[in-house]
């Protein structure tokens, strides 16, 4: 399978995307993408997020000592 070819809910079934014309200048990065049998867009992104810790405490600073 390649990077195009995604599967499509309303076609049901695994279908080619290739990207529309990009008026926000993404090129062939474009994360828009259109199946070409029915037209249904897809939008393919990453995000990032940070994780708390579970117990909300910080670990204490580490302290230099003397020698």
């Amino acid at each position: 399978m390649s990077e195009r070819e995604l599967y499509c809910d309303t076609c049901e079934g695994v279908e080619p995307f290739e990207a529309p014309p990009c008026a926000d200048g993404h090129g062939a990065d474009c994360p828009e993408l259109v199946c070409t049998g029915c037209g249904a867009a897809v939008l393919v992104t990453t995000f990032a997020f940070h994780l708390a810790r579970a117990n909300g405490r910080r670990r204490p600073a580490a302290r230099r000592r003397a020698a």
